[in-house]
């Protein structure tokens, strides 16, 4: 037989696009349209209604960026019709085919009821099947015209943005909207064409099947008649039927396939628009619910259901009736996806407290699986806190994006730091978007690594990233999919489904250790520092907060603990992990309303602090520490001077018990206080640091150096920080000023003044306390530089074989070599509060107060000794997509700790987080909580969220070893109970003498209920 190939699938391909798909809709009629542009921000549907419109013509512009255009559109259905499947087309000018980056509409009935979005590959509004001749159409169709930020494929910067910058011409030209016809043969032959030929290209050549689907498509174009499409469509599905018929074999991997739509909360548009794409795709979803009885969509992220129940009332009813057929599965049990990395320990476990509550409280339903495909990397906290929260099962995508390592697994165990191991699945078909081409369906058996193991894997089918979910054009592939020789087979199904049998089949599938770590994206770490800021100073606020409004809870007459504005100020954290916001990789005016959303969050937390504190009545002034470690330490009063004060965990202690302290020598550019001797050198940077208890050097060459680097990552500007950038730097050594600004025997400080590149300039505050070895670097930075970053170096004499970096409820260990390629790609890893490098005997610490990415390396001197250097990421200057990212102004602190075990930098990291609180007060309570025992560590104290007056404590083992100790209350304890995250009992804790027994395993997490006396 001759190779005939090429020409039977050209000829079939120009067949299909250019004869058969523009006959889907076998006649139109325009419909008569009116607009009104609304002014300013989206306006209500009864506004919209009410509005005057203006007759519109099809091909007109239309749309500033970010404006929002109201159409009427009225018709009726032409008698002739009737008995036919009638639908309206509308296409506002899209561009491109991704629904989640452009023009995209919701369509009202008049009554205010939404019917459906339409977007490029969902431009269709059912009218009727079978129509009536003479029906009436009557929209109001809400357009938004939100600019496409990718145009320029993250080349080029935009002003597009911001509304504010984003100019007002129009961005489309508006295409037709139109009354249709869909030719319901012609439209099962173009999804039949596209499921054989999809599965015919991706067939190897030797494969008999794949030439017997090339003849039996040639058949079919010899069967259709160019000029009668319609009336030829049956007869070419009849040919095709009995290849579309046979089965799959018996082995053929299955591919368990759930509706998804990724919406990201926040990215290349607003939190505004967000909540409109919400009731877009959630109305197409459900729309499609109701034509296919078989399709099942898996939705997470419990504040967009809370954003479609405030504003869409309707589209709200319509998912709680999905969920009850079956059709619609909540899943994630998070507030939103948020970022894998940068959360706090407590707010990590928040996310899921205030997900799976949501879902159990509104669908009766608790969700049993972690659903975070697309965040940028994993920490290794994870496992714990997701099974604590009732958890099963974890699914992600994200790391197949990885540069230089392949993850060698789809189904594994993950394995957290205290050695919780959660079931967990990667889809090989490497996408979160699947559509069930012919391309995917071979790339997920292809690539599928448990081969041998297991015989299934996870496919999410839909529109996302800006939402559009599934479409029937791709619930009609699976359908075909299910049973077909030479593809997988395709089941529609529950998550939960999918993870049961995987887990039955595969009980014994291999083990993943640590984090999840994800070789792309590392940027994500620094970029938006204000943002990242603003995060943290919330999670260490928000436990302030909850700490002494439990306090005058349990102390204060009258006193009336705020839960409703606490749960409110939380969610609204939760809601800036996204993980497009936390990261930074959002457009300009989401981090803009981030940074002033943060302002209000400390304001009003701070307010709520400072209430509690003054319900315990005044009469003397106190220092109050929420650090759950005891202090002895320097307060500034609130006349600005210093005094050193002794104050207990969670507690608080008079100022006028403030004792005299070693005092603190400043002579010329070096700082001593008996525990450590600080020298500046002439430029600027920490010529020696002398660990006075030690009698060492801790420095091994010049220490707090600023170097300023080159950083053009070769894509995803905001994303990403590429190796190469450590070739080209400049370093800062020429200080402007150094001055000496406090000699207070409690205090020194010299200050070192730069200014840099274009028109930049940084000012650190360099100070030593009385009776403390850490030293500060308070720094203000002008910042002005474009691509670049500024990282700032310590490199000491510590051979340290590996560094360890404090994640949520405990820290990681990562090597300091490089001897394989996974060592060499972690060369810009996460951290919190403190990184930690040690050899047996002597340890020293780096803490931050905003910084989260840094880098650890390690080389030998030419006199033998080791220096290992840490190096925290301070801010950057990408320019995709905030062309004005990080420019400006910013305030922060990080420090050095020489001397310093893990347990000492624990409290370390504490303290420079939640700095000492001076206030009016007049009585002396008990800490809430108290703790005997090393390496029991408090991470929260608040009253249980069911009001029943309980107090809730959150602990964990802190140092990676094991722990036992009390917890003693400040209050009459009338019994105990270890619950779960969401305060749900497991088991009554062990009460002796007034207190509850603890005993924990390294790095364990460990809720308790305390029932008052």
């Amino acid at each position: 037989m001759h190779d005939e190939r090429t020409r039977i699938e050209e000829r079939v391909q120009r067949a299909h696009d250019q004869r058969i798909k523009p006959a889907i809709y076998a006649a139109t009629m325009p419909l008569e349209v009116e607009a009104w542009q609304a002014p300013g921000e989206p306006v209500s549907f009864e506004e919209a209604a009410a509005a005057r419109y203006e007759p519109f013509a099809m091909n007109t512009p239309w749309g500033p960026p970010w404006g929002t255009t109201w159409f009427r559109m009225r018709g009726q259905v032409p008698a002739e019709w009737a008995g036919r499947r009638v639908e309206t087309v509308i296409d506002l000018g899209f561009v491109g085919d991704w629904p989640g980056n452009q023009a995209e509409a919701l369509v009202h009935l008049v009554d205010g009821r939404p019917l459906k979005a339409v977007n490029p590959l969902n431009q269709y509004v059912p009218v009727a099947n079978p129509a009536v001749g003479g029906e009436q159409i009557d929209y109001l169709v809400e357009a938004a015209s939100n600019p496409d930020i990718l145009k320029d494929n993250f080349s080029r910067t935009t002003p597009m943005g911001d509304k504010l910058t984003a100019g007002s011409a129009p961005l489309y030209t508006f295409q037709r909207a139109d009354l249709a016809i869909l030719d319901e043969e012609v439209f099962h032959l173009d999804l039949d064409l596209q499921v054989l030929r999809g599965l015919m290209v991706h067939l190897p050549d030797h494969e008999p099947r794949r030439h017997e689907i090339l003849h039996a498509l040639d058949r079919a174009m010899d069967a259709l008649d160019l000029d009668d499409v319609a009336g030829t469509a049956a007869a070419v599905r009849e040919v095709l039927a009995p290849v579309l018929a046979r089965p799959a074999h018996a082995s053929a991997h299955t591919v368990s396939g759930v509706g998804h739509a990724h919406i990201d909360s926040a990215w290349l548009w607003p939190i505004r628009e967000t909540k409109r794409k919400t009731s877009r795709t959630f109305s197409n979803v459900t729309a499609l619910a109701d034509e296919y009885d078989d399709f099942i969509f898996a939705c997470s992220q419990a504040q967009q259901y809370e954003w479609v129940r405030d504003n869409y009332p309707h589209v709200w009813a319509r998912i709680q009736e999905s969920v009850k057929k079956g059709q619609w599965a909540p899943v994630g049990g998070m507030w939103v996806e948020a970022d894998g990395n940068l959360p706090g320990g407590e707010a990590m476990a928040r996310q899921l407290i205030h997900g799976k509550r949501f879902f159990i409280e509104h669908f009766g339903i608790e969700t049993k699986g972690v659903w975070l495909p697309d965040s940028f990397g994993y920490t290794a906290a994870y496992p714990q806190l997701a099974k604590l929260a009732g958890n099963e099962w974890f699914l992600t995508q994200k790391i197949s994006w990885n540069q230089t390592n392949k993850f060698p697994h789809h189904t594994f165990w993950w394995e957290g730091i205290d050695g919780t191991r959660i079931y967990t699945h990667f889809p090989p078909v490497d996408t979160y978007n699947a559509r069930f081409s012919g391309e995917e369906m071979d790339r997920a058996v292809r690539n599928y690594s448990e081969k041998g193991g297991g015989t299934r894997s996870l496919a999410p089918f839909g529109w996302g990233d800006g939402g559009g979910g599934p479409t029937r054009e791709i619930m009609e592939r699976a359908r075909r999919l299910a049973d077909l020789e030479g593809s997988p087979k395709v089941v529609i199904e529950h998550p939960d489904d999918f993870f049961a049998q995987a887990r039955a089949e595969y009980p014994d599938a291999p083990v993943w250790v640590g984090e999840l770590y994800l070789e792309l994206h590392r940027a994500t770490y620094t970029s938006q520092a204000r943002t990242k800021q603003g995060n943290r100073r919330s999670e260490h606020k928000l436990r302030e907060a909850e700490l002494w409004a439990t306090t005058a809870a349990l102390h204060a007459p009258g006193y009336a603990y705020p839960y409703e504005k606490l749960d409110r100020l939380w969610k609204t954290v939760l809601l800036h992990q996204f993980h497009d916001i936390l990261p930074g990789s959002s457009i300009a005016w989401v981090h803009r309303e981030a940074e002033a959303e943060y302002a209000r969050v400390a304001e009003e937390l701070e307010a709520l602090t400072a209430e509690a504190v003054a319900a315990l009545g005044a009469g003397s002034t106190r220092v109050f520490n929420t650090s759950p470690y005891d202090r002895s330490e320097v307060v500034r009063t609130s006349a600005g001077t210093p005094a050193f004060v002794e104050v207990p965990a969670n507690g608080s202690a008079p100022l006028a018990d403030a004792r005299p302290a070693q005092p603190v020598t400043v002579s010329g550019r070096v700082l001593d206080n008996g525990l450590v001797r600080v020298t500046v050198a002439e430029d600027g940077t920490l010529e020696s640091v002398l660990d006075l208890r030690a009698g060492r050097e801790v420095l091994a060459s010049a220490g707090n150096l600023l170097r300023l680097h080159t950083d053009l990552p070769n894509y995803w500007d905001a994303w990403d920080i590429d190796s190469h950038y450590k070739n080209r730097y400049t370093d800062l050594l020429e200080a402007t000023a150094i001055e000496v600004v406090s000699e207070d025997p409690l205090e020194g400080a010299i200050r070192v003044t730069r200014s840099f590149g274009k028109g930049s300039k940084i000012t650190q505050t360099i100070s030593v306390r009385a009776d403390s070895p850490r030293i500060d670097f308070a720094t203000e930075i002008d910042w002005h530089e474009a691509e670049k970053i500024l990282k700032a170096a310590f490199p000491v004499d510590v051979r340290a074989a590996h560094s360890s970096a404090e994640i949520q409820f405990g820290h990681v260990q990562r090597p300091t070599h490089t001897n394989t390629t996974w060592e060499s790609a972690r060369f810009e890893v996460s951290g919190h509060r403190w990184v930690h490098l040690a050899e047996p005997g002597y340890g020293v610490a780096v803490l931050n107060d905003s910084t989260y990415g840094h880098d650890v390396s390690r080389t030998v001197r030419e006199d033998g000794g080791t220096t290992t250097t840490v190096r925290l990421s301070l801010v950057r200057a990408p320019r995709i997509p905030d062309p004005e990212a990080d420019q400006g102004k910013h305030r922060f602190t990080y420090s050095l700790l020489p001397g310093a075990s893990i347990d000492e930098t624990v409290a370390e990291g504490y303290s420079l987080n939640l700095p000492l609180r001076v206030a009016d007060a007049a009585g002396a309570p008990e800490p809430v909580v108290s703790v005997e025992g090393q390496g029991v560590t408090v991470e929260a104290v608040k009253l249980a969220d069911d009001a029943s007056g309980d107090v809730v404590v959150r602990l964990y083992e802190s140092g990676g070893g094991r722990a036992q100790g009390v917890l003693r209350t400040g209050f009459p304890l009338a019994g105990a109970q270890v619950t779960d995250l969401l305060e749900r009992p497991l088991e009554d804790a062990a009460v002796e003498d007034g207190g509850v027994r603890v005993s924990l395993r390294p790095f364990q997490v460990l809720t308790l209920r305390l029932r008052r006396g």
